[in-house]
Protein backbone atom coordinates (compact mmCIF):
# COMPACT_ATOMS: atom_id res chain seq x y z
CA UNK A 1 0.00 0.00 0.00
CA UNK A 2 0.99 3.24 -0.88
CA UNK A 3 0.42 6.30 2.04
CA UNK A 4 1.45 9.13 0.15
CA UNK A 5 1.52 10.04 -3.51
CA UNK A 6 4.02 12.57 -3.91
CA UNK A 7 3.95 14.75 -7.16
CA UNK A 8 6.93 16.68 -8.43
CA UNK A 9 6.01 18.53 -11.95
CA UNK A 10 8.75 19.58 -13.79
CA UNK A 11 10.13 21.95 -16.15
CA UNK A 12 13.54 22.15 -16.96
CA UNK A 13 14.27 21.02 -13.67
CA UNK A 14 17.35 19.07 -14.07
CA UNK A 15 20.18 21.14 -11.90
CA UNK A 16 17.86 20.64 -8.67
CA UNK A 17 15.33 18.05 -8.85
CA UNK A 18 17.20 15.34 -7.34
CA UNK A 19 17.05 17.63 -4.08
CA UNK A 20 13.45 16.87 -3.93
CA UNK A 21 13.08 13.49 -5.20
CA UNK A 22 15.48 12.23 -2.06
CA UNK A 23 14.41 14.07 0.52
CA UNK A 24 10.95 11.93 -0.58
CA UNK A 25 13.03 8.46 -1.16
CA UNK A 26 13.37 8.24 3.17
CA UNK A 27 10.18 6.95 3.21
CA UNK A 28 10.38 4.25 1.28
CA UNK A 29 8.33 1.54 0.30
CA UNK A 30 5.20 3.75 2.02
CA UNK A 31 5.02 6.56 -0.81
CA UNK A 32 5.02 7.03 -4.29
CA UNK A 33 6.93 9.63 -6.26
CA UNK A 34 5.57 10.86 -9.33
CA UNK A 35 7.89 12.70 -11.36
CA UNK A 36 6.34 14.53 -13.83
CA UNK A 37 8.30 15.49 -17.08
CA UNK A 38 6.53 18.91 -18.54
CA UNK A 39 7.70 18.95 -21.68
CA UNK A 40 11.58 19.89 -20.94
CA UNK A 41 13.86 19.88 -23.17
CA UNK A 42 17.27 19.85 -20.69
CA UNK A 43 18.24 16.40 -18.96
CA UNK A 44 14.73 16.71 -16.67
CA UNK A 45 13.45 13.47 -18.53
CA UNK A 46 17.23 11.54 -18.39
CA UNK A 47 17.32 11.80 -14.26
CA UNK A 48 13.63 10.76 -13.57
CA UNK A 49 14.01 7.70 -15.71
CA UNK A 50 17.13 6.84 -14.08
CA UNK A 51 15.27 7.25 -10.74
CA UNK A 52 12.35 5.07 -11.78
CA UNK A 53 14.65 2.72 -13.03
CA UNK A 54 16.71 2.59 -9.75
CA UNK A 55 13.54 2.35 -7.40
CA UNK A 56 10.55 0.73 -9.75
CA UNK A 57 8.21 0.25 -6.79
CA UNK A 58 8.38 4.17 -5.89
CA UNK A 59 9.20 6.16 -8.84
CA UNK A 60 7.17 6.47 -11.73
CA UNK A 61 8.41 9.09 -14.79
CA UNK A 62 5.51 10.46 -16.59
CA UNK A 63 6.07 12.51 -19.79
CA UNK A 64 4.04 15.07 -21.17
CA UNK A 65 3.73 17.60 -23.41
CA UNK A 66 4.18 21.00 -21.90
CA UNK A 67 1.19 22.28 -20.70
CA UNK A 68 2.30 24.37 -16.98
CA UNK A 69 2.52 23.85 -13.45
CA UNK A 70 -1.00 23.09 -13.01
CA UNK A 71 -1.55 20.22 -15.82
CA UNK A 72 1.52 18.99 -14.48
CA UNK A 73 -0.34 18.44 -11.14
CA UNK A 74 -3.24 17.25 -12.84
CA UNK A 75 -1.37 14.27 -14.61
CA UNK A 76 0.54 13.75 -11.05
CA UNK A 77 -3.18 13.15 -9.77
CA UNK A 78 -4.45 11.08 -12.40
CA UNK A 79 -1.35 8.61 -11.12
CA UNK A 80 -1.59 8.90 -7.86
CA UNK A 81 -2.80 5.69 -6.10
CA UNK A 82 -1.45 6.56 -2.47
CA UNK A 83 -3.96 7.34 0.24
CA UNK A 84 -2.98 11.01 0.34
CA UNK A 85 -1.59 13.20 -2.13
CA UNK A 86 1.04 15.91 -1.77
CA UNK A 87 2.54 18.05 -4.42
CA UNK A 88 6.20 19.41 -3.92
CA UNK A 89 7.75 21.66 -6.07
CA UNK A 90 11.24 20.56 -8.37
CA UNK A 91 13.27 23.42 -6.67
CA UNK A 92 12.17 22.57 -2.97
CA UNK A 93 12.20 19.55 -0.72
CA UNK A 94 11.05 18.26 2.25
CA UNK A 95 12.43 17.54 5.95
CA UNK A 96 13.36 13.92 6.23
CA UNK A 97 12.37 13.56 10.29
CA UNK A 98 9.11 15.43 9.49
CA UNK A 99 8.52 13.27 6.60
CA UNK A 100 8.52 10.34 8.56
CA UNK A 101 6.60 12.14 11.28
CA UNK A 102 3.35 12.87 8.89
CA UNK A 103 3.87 9.54 7.48
CA UNK A 104 3.00 7.86 10.92
CA UNK A 105 -0.23 9.95 10.63
CA UNK A 106 -1.49 9.17 7.59
CA UNK A 107 -0.87 5.29 8.81
CA UNK A 108 -2.69 5.66 11.62
CA UNK A 109 -5.52 7.08 9.97
CA UNK A 110 -6.11 4.25 7.60
CA UNK A 111 -5.29 1.93 9.84
CA UNK A 112 -8.01 2.64 12.05
CA UNK A 113 -10.50 3.88 9.25
CA UNK A 114 -10.60 7.37 10.62
CA UNK A 115 -11.64 9.23 7.13
CA UNK A 116 -9.75 12.55 7.54
CA UNK A 117 -9.73 15.06 4.21
CA UNK A 118 -7.01 17.28 4.51
CA UNK A 119 -3.30 17.36 6.64
CA UNK A 120 -1.96 20.59 7.72
CA UNK A 121 1.83 21.05 8.37
CA UNK A 122 4.35 23.69 8.66
CA UNK A 123 6.48 25.37 5.97
CA UNK A 124 10.03 27.35 5.87
CA UNK A 125 10.99 29.69 3.90
CA UNK A 126 14.38 28.91 2.12
CA UNK A 127 15.17 32.18 1.30
CA UNK A 128 18.81 32.70 -0.29
CA UNK A 129 20.91 35.31 1.59
CA UNK A 130 18.53 35.17 4.84
CA UNK A 131 20.18 34.39 8.06
CA UNK A 132 16.94 33.55 9.69
CA UNK A 133 14.36 31.27 7.90
CA UNK A 134 10.84 32.08 8.76
CA UNK A 135 8.48 29.32 9.67
CA UNK A 136 5.06 29.54 8.34
CA UNK A 137 3.18 27.44 12.09
CA UNK A 138 -0.60 26.86 12.93
CA UNK A 139 -0.02 26.25 16.23
CA UNK A 140 -2.43 29.26 17.44
CA UNK A 141 -5.21 28.56 14.81
CA UNK A 142 -5.64 24.66 15.27
CA UNK A 143 -5.57 21.67 17.05
CA UNK A 144 -2.70 19.78 17.53
CA UNK A 145 -2.45 16.21 16.92
CA UNK A 146 -6.30 15.42 16.94
CA UNK A 147 -8.62 15.24 13.91
CA UNK A 148 -10.95 18.46 14.06
CA UNK A 149 -13.18 20.47 12.18
CA UNK A 150 -13.81 23.40 10.48
CA UNK A 151 -15.59 25.19 13.78
CA UNK A 152 -12.57 24.12 15.90
CA UNK A 153 -9.77 26.74 14.56
CA UNK A 154 -8.96 29.41 15.59
CA UNK A 155 -7.88 32.75 14.29
CA UNK A 156 -5.56 33.13 11.35
CA UNK A 157 -2.90 35.80 11.03
CA UNK A 158 -2.37 37.24 7.63
CA UNK A 159 1.13 35.26 7.21
CA UNK A 160 -0.52 31.82 8.31
CA UNK A 161 -2.78 31.28 5.15
CA UNK A 162 -2.94 26.88 4.37
CA UNK A 163 -0.77 27.08 1.47
CA UNK A 164 -0.33 24.26 -1.52
CA UNK A 165 3.30 23.89 0.97
CA UNK A 166 1.14 23.37 4.07
CA UNK A 167 -1.80 20.71 2.50
CA UNK A 168 -1.60 17.26 2.42
CA UNK A 169 -5.45 16.04 0.43
CA UNK A 170 -7.15 12.44 1.01
CA UNK A 171 -7.02 11.58 -3.34
CA UNK A 172 -10.03 9.82 -3.10
CA UNK A 173 -11.83 13.23 -1.89
CA UNK A 174 -9.62 15.40 -4.49
CA UNK A 175 -10.63 13.08 -7.92
CA UNK A 176 -14.55 13.34 -6.16
CA UNK A 177 -14.39 16.75 -5.99
CA UNK A 178 -12.76 16.71 -9.66
CA UNK A 179 -9.97 19.19 -9.32
CA UNK A 180 -8.48 20.54 -12.51
CA UNK A 181 -5.88 23.40 -12.55
CA UNK A 182 -5.62 25.42 -16.14
CA UNK A 183 -2.90 24.88 -18.36
CA UNK A 184 -0.86 27.02 -18.97
CA UNK A 185 -1.24 29.31 -15.80
CA UNK A 186 0.77 30.72 -13.45
CA UNK A 187 0.09 30.44 -9.51
CA UNK A 188 -2.89 27.77 -9.95
CA UNK A 189 -1.25 26.54 -6.73
CA UNK A 190 -4.22 28.77 -5.34
CA UNK A 191 -7.10 27.58 -6.87
CA UNK A 192 -5.19 23.79 -5.86
CA UNK A 193 -5.52 25.10 -2.33
CA UNK A 194 -8.52 26.94 -2.14
CA UNK A 195 -11.19 24.67 -4.36
CA UNK A 196 -11.14 21.74 -2.94
CA UNK A 197 -11.97 23.45 0.71
CA UNK A 198 -15.92 22.97 0.93
CA UNK A 199 -15.45 19.26 0.35
CA UNK A 200 -13.22 19.04 3.49
CA UNK A 201 -15.34 17.40 6.68
CA UNK A 202 -12.35 16.48 8.55
CA UNK A 203 -9.01 17.99 9.14
CA UNK A 204 -5.30 17.02 11.01
CA UNK A 205 -2.19 19.43 11.77
CA UNK A 206 0.87 17.87 12.77
CA UNK A 207 2.79 20.67 14.18
CA UNK A 208 6.15 20.17 12.36
CA UNK A 209 8.30 22.36 9.74
CA UNK A 210 7.79 19.97 7.05
CA UNK A 211 8.31 21.78 3.89
CA UNK A 212 10.96 23.87 2.41
CA UNK A 213 10.17 26.55 -0.24
CA UNK A 214 12.87 27.80 -1.97
CA UNK A 215 13.40 31.16 -2.83
CA UNK A 216 15.61 32.56 -4.99
CA UNK A 217 16.41 31.83 -8.34
CA UNK A 218 15.76 35.09 -10.46
CA UNK A 219 13.66 33.04 -12.83
CA UNK A 220 11.15 31.59 -9.95
CA UNK A 221 7.46 32.45 -10.44
CA UNK A 222 7.09 34.17 -7.16
CA UNK A 223 9.72 36.64 -8.17
CA UNK A 224 8.56 40.28 -7.98
CA UNK A 225 9.40 41.47 -11.61
CA UNK A 226 8.50 37.95 -12.66
CA UNK A 227 5.18 38.65 -10.82
CA UNK A 228 4.93 41.55 -12.50
CA UNK A 229 5.32 40.64 -15.78
CA UNK A 230 2.17 37.71 -15.36
CA UNK A 231 -0.11 39.99 -14.01
CA UNK A 232 -2.46 39.01 -16.09
CA UNK A 233 -2.16 35.44 -14.87
CA UNK A 234 -2.27 36.42 -11.59
CA UNK A 235 -5.52 38.53 -12.08
CA UNK A 236 -7.02 35.28 -14.27
CA UNK A 237 -6.50 32.95 -11.19
CA UNK A 238 -8.02 35.40 -8.98
CA UNK A 239 -11.06 36.00 -11.19
CA UNK A 240 -11.33 32.05 -11.37
CA UNK A 241 -11.96 31.78 -7.63
CA UNK A 242 -14.42 34.32 -7.88
CA UNK A 243 -16.35 32.33 -9.92
CA UNK A 244 -15.81 29.01 -7.64
CA UNK A 245 -18.40 29.67 -5.11
CA UNK A 246 -20.92 32.07 -3.96
CA UNK A 247 -19.65 32.40 -0.28
CA UNK A 248 -22.54 33.75 1.23
CA UNK A 249 -23.72 30.23 0.80
CA UNK A 250 -21.17 28.37 2.40
CA UNK A 251 -22.92 26.98 5.33
CA UNK A 252 -20.22 27.16 7.67
CA UNK A 253 -19.06 30.20 9.34
CA UNK A 254 -15.34 29.62 10.26
CA UNK A 255 -15.53 28.19 6.98
CA UNK A 256 -16.78 31.37 4.86
CA UNK A 257 -14.96 33.52 6.53
CA UNK A 258 -11.44 31.72 5.95
CA UNK A 259 -12.56 31.72 2.27
CA UNK A 260 -13.76 35.30 2.33
CA UNK A 261 -10.36 36.14 3.45
CA UNK A 262 -8.14 34.20 1.58
CA UNK A 263 -9.98 35.46 -1.69
CA UNK A 264 -9.24 38.78 0.05
CA UNK A 265 -5.06 38.42 0.40
CA UNK A 266 -5.66 37.42 -3.77
CA UNK A 267 -7.26 40.53 -4.43
CA UNK A 268 -4.65 42.30 -2.65
CA UNK A 269 -1.84 40.98 -4.24
CA UNK A 270 -3.21 40.97 -7.10
CA UNK A 271 -4.41 44.91 -7.10
CA UNK A 272 -0.30 45.62 -5.25
CA UNK A 273 1.09 44.01 -8.10
CA UNK A 274 -0.89 46.24 -10.74
CA UNK A 275 0.12 49.37 -8.13
CA UNK A 276 4.04 48.40 -8.40
CA UNK A 277 4.45 47.93 -12.19
CA UNK A 278 3.86 52.25 -12.19
CA UNK A 279 1.86 50.83 -15.80
CA UNK A 280 -1.34 53.04 -16.19
CA UNK A 281 -2.52 49.78 -18.22
CA UNK A 282 -2.29 47.57 -15.33
CA UNK A 283 -4.43 50.48 -13.14
CA UNK A 284 -7.24 49.79 -15.20
CA UNK A 285 -6.69 46.11 -15.09
CA UNK A 286 -7.07 46.69 -11.15
CA UNK A 287 -10.10 48.72 -11.46
CA UNK A 288 -11.74 46.14 -13.63
CA UNK A 289 -11.18 43.01 -11.52
CA UNK A 290 -12.34 45.03 -8.49
CA UNK A 291 -15.54 45.83 -10.87
CA UNK A 292 -15.72 42.11 -11.70
CA UNK A 293 -16.01 40.91 -7.80
CA UNK A 294 -18.68 43.74 -7.49
CA UNK A 295 -20.54 42.57 -10.66
CA UNK A 296 -20.04 38.61 -9.70
CA UNK A 297 -21.09 38.82 -5.67
CA UNK A 298 -21.62 42.58 -5.01
CA UNK A 299 -22.13 41.17 -1.05
CA UNK A 300 -18.81 39.80 -1.10
CA UNK A 301 -17.30 42.66 -3.04
CA UNK A 302 -18.04 45.10 0.36
CA UNK A 303 -16.88 43.13 2.78
CA UNK A 304 -13.23 42.45 1.05
CA UNK A 305 -13.19 46.07 -0.58
CA UNK A 306 -14.16 47.84 3.03
CA UNK A 307 -12.01 45.04 4.90
CA UNK A 308 -8.32 46.36 6.08
CA UNK A 309 -6.68 44.86 2.82
CA UNK A 310 -9.39 46.15 0.29
CA UNK A 311 -9.22 50.03 1.90
CA UNK A 312 -5.31 50.07 1.68
CA UNK A 313 -5.59 48.74 -1.77
CA UNK A 314 -7.72 51.39 -2.41
CA UNK A 315 -6.75 54.68 -1.42
CA UNK A 316 -7.24 57.00 -4.24
CA UNK A 317 -4.20 58.99 -6.06
CA UNK A 318 -0.94 59.00 -6.26
CA UNK A 319 -0.38 58.97 -2.42
CA UNK A 320 -2.54 56.03 -2.06
CA UNK A 321 -0.46 54.31 -4.21
CA UNK A 322 2.33 54.96 -2.07
CA UNK A 323 0.97 54.02 1.06
CA UNK A 324 -0.37 50.60 -0.97
CA UNK A 325 3.20 50.00 -2.14
CA UNK A 326 4.50 50.75 1.15
CA UNK A 327 2.26 48.25 3.02
CA UNK A 328 3.61 45.58 0.20
CA UNK A 329 6.59 45.91 1.11
CA UNK A 330 6.35 45.63 5.52
CA UNK A 331 4.03 42.84 4.46
CA UNK A 332 7.20 41.38 2.40
CA UNK A 333 9.24 41.55 5.01
CA UNK A 334 7.23 40.28 7.62
CA UNK A 335 6.38 36.76 5.41
CA UNK A 336 9.00 36.63 3.59
CA UNK A 337 7.98 36.13 -0.07
CA UNK A 338 9.14 37.06 -3.69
Amino acid sequence: MKYISFAIPCYNSAEYMERAIESILVAGEDVEIIIVNDGSTDGTRKIAKQYAKKYPSIVKAVDKENGGHGDAVNIGLDHATGCYFKVVDSDDWVDKDSLLQILDAVKSFVQTDTEVDMVISNYVYEKVGAVRKKVIHYRNALPRNEVFHWEDMGHFRLDQYILMHSVLYRTEMLKLCQLKLPKHTFYVDNIYVYYPLPHVRTLYYVDTDFYRYYIGREDQSVNEKVMISRVDQQIYVTKTMIDMYQLNKIANKKLRKYMMNYLAIMMTVSSILCIRSKKPENLEKKKELWKYLKRQDRRVFWKIRYGILGQTMNVPGRSGRKVSSMAYSVARRLIGFN
